[in-house]
């Protein structure tokens, strides 16, 4: 049965979608960095901002990809975050409780979506290897959440650190796809398997 594993797309707009995706954790991971208060309210305003946001930039930059499955994966990834990340600002004096639930939720959900978009378009060099990483990551924070004490500051760390690390990941994916391995447009080749992809793109 085919998977249509390919993540064809548009280059010269996604890239900015994920430049942009880059920017906002980075303001996130940045304003958990520089502002002395980590509350359960701080958590959830900074966490609700961000994945509100987040979520409206994924879900239209996943309307770039040409595949259908990772399309709406990367769709319902985006309005899931707009949904918990509406439900954080408003519940934002609800307390730490609130918080590690709702990130645990947010992260497990998108994490495996994105990380699931990842693997099955492994062949895919330019945007596979940074769906992969930055899944795992979420994934691993989902976990992180669920098992750490309940500790305001503890929380709120770890999540600006998350930011911090996906902002910059995300940065360097966005200009390694606008002028590096995005420009290398597949071989057409008549043999190839499925999936719709040569052979000569598997890669160590």
């Amino acid at each position: 049965m085919s998977t249509a594993a390919s993540a064809r797309l548009s280059p010269e707009r996604y890239w900015v979608a994920a430049l942009v995706r880059a920017i906002v954790a980075l303001l996130a991971g940045g304003f958990v960095t520089f502002d002395p208060e980590h509350s359960a309210r701080v958590g959830l305003l900074v966490f609700g901002s961000y994945a509100l946001v987040e979520g409206v930039v994924v879900g239209l930059g996943g309307l770039l990809l040409k595949d259908a499955l990772n399309r709406w994966l990367f769709v319902a990834q985006g309005a899931l975050g707009v949904v918990v990340g509406v439900a954080a600002l408003t519940l934002n004096g609800a307390g730490l409780g609130v918080l590690l639930y709702g990130v645990s939720v947010w992260a497990l959900l998108t994490g495996f979506a994105e990380l699931y978009c990842g693997l099955r378009s492994r062949r895919r060099v330019d945007v596979a290897r940074d769906w992969t990483v930055i899944g795992g990551l979420t994934v691993i924070l989902a976990i992180v959440f669920l098992v750490i004490p309940p500790d305001s500051l503890l929380a709120v760390g770890l999540f600006g650190a998350y930011a911090v690390i996906v902002g910059v990941y995300v940065g360097i994916g966005a200009f390694t796809l606008k002028f590096g391995l995005a420009h290398a447009q597949p071989a057409e080749n008549a043999g190839a398997d499925d999936t719709g992809e040569n052979a000569s793109e598997r890669r160590a």
